[in-house]
């Protein structure tokens, strides 16, 4: 599971009022929720396309602190994508991701990993 922090000043509720709204709009019907970490998340068992298997998103809250997106997108292996001829469909499956993550964050792709990076040296052990 990712968590997403939104660009400073905003909130998720601010940027995606009908969370679960937009999870079906980008990725297919919400099946139910599932606890993760004492936060309830949207789950959608069977993705319209066919290169995830299982997607669980929704806000992670936190009080005090900005609410967070918590995302986990489980994918099929590429091998079996690509003997099906669905080859395209991974293409698809990589714009709607980050679309997503856009629209709820804020943030394009290449934010993202900075901001991730920077996470990764924040928790560095110093020596």
């Amino acid at each position: 599971m990712k968590e997403y922090k939104m660009r400073r000043g905003e909130h998720l509720g601010d940027r995606m009022p009908d969370l679960k709204g937009s999870i079906e709009e980008y990725f297919g019907t919400v099946s139910g929720t599932e606890e993760w970490e004492g936060h309830e998340l949207y789950v959608v068992e069977d993705p319209d396309n066919p290169v995830f298997e299982r997607i669980v998103a929704g806000a992670a809250e936190y009080g005090s602190k900005k609410d967070k997106l918590a995302v986990h997108f489980e994918e099929r292996p590429a091998e079996d994508v690509i003997a099906e001829g669905d080859a395209d469909a991974a293409a698809d499956a990589v714009d709607a991701k980050n679309e997503f993550l856009l629209e709820a964050t804020g943030r394009d792709a290449k934010s993202r990993r900075k901001s991730l990076k920077r996470e990764v040296e924040d928790d560095a052990p110093d020596y």
